[in-house]
């Protein structure tokens, strides 16, 4: 069954999408190519995809190797995690014929462009796949919050968050073995239910502007093009 048509989206992808699977971090070439692969196909149907990249794989800010680091300075090494990440997104996608531009909101002229709302606007537009790298720029916000505001400045139809779950539950799976998966809730059960898949800094602003949120298993091959193209997989947040 299909939530409704997309006509563009703001695809959220953690740092465990370019991640070596059986160590959990790094970058593996054939991991980020499949991926890459979806979002081609996905782009190919005729929806206008951007991406927001996250750099768990190669630094987190709040990990046991930040420790003892000043929080500004981590967040900072986090931010530039997430360039790495989407230049190596950025390749896979040219290699797969989808003309791609990346945009950091940290300034870095020789790598990327400088993050302009209505030039990424423009590139979607001109059929091109946009990844948004760095963040916000700013420290103490996530991947997550970056990724509502984006999909809020750009006019996503849809924000779909890629996660290592397949979907929202009432309770961790991995620690309940009760656990029951949650198809649909609302933004405001989701705040008030304390549910640790996304933060609550981006799901208030999908709220305000009533931008639809979809938590899927990005593992599964298919899903990503499954839930660009509005598919009901995984949990929906409206």
């Amino acid at each position: 069954m299909k939530e409704k048509t997309n006509r563009r989206v703001l695809l959220k992808l953690s740092g465990e999408a370019f991640a070596d699977p059986e160590i959990g971090y790094g970058i593996d070439p054939r991991t980020v190519q499949r991926v890459a692969e979806e979002v081609a196909e996905a782009h190919e149907s005729g929806v206008e995809v951007a991406v927001v990249v996250g750099g768990g794989n190669i630094f987190r800010g709040v990990s046991q190797a930040a420790q003892g680091m000043d929080p500004a300075n981590a967040d900072y090494m986090g931010m530039l995690a997430t360039v790495i990440n989407a230049l190596a997104l950025r390749d896979a996608l040219e290699n797969s014929g989808v003309h791609t531009r990346v945009q950091s909101a940290i300034t870095m002229q020789e790598l990327a462009e400088p993050y302009i709302r209505l030039r990424a606007i423009r590139h979607l537009e001109k059929g091109r796949v946009v990844i948004f790298a760095a963040g916000t720029g700013n420290p103490f916000f996530t991947t997550d919050t970056t990724a509502a505001l984006r999909a809020i400045e750009i006019g996503a139809d849809s924000l779909l968050k890629a996660s290592k779950v397949d979907g929202i539950y009432d309770a961790d799976p991995a620690e309940n073995d009760d656990a029951s998966k949650i198809g649909e809730l609302s933004y405001m059960e989701f705040i008030n239910q304390e549910l640790q898949v996304m933060d609550t800094t981006a799901v208030t602003m999908c709220k305000e502007h009533k931008v639809p949120i979809h938590v899927f298993d990005m593992n599964v091959p298919g899903n990503i093009i499954k839930a660009v193209q509005g598919d009901r997989i995984g949990t929906v947040v409206h």
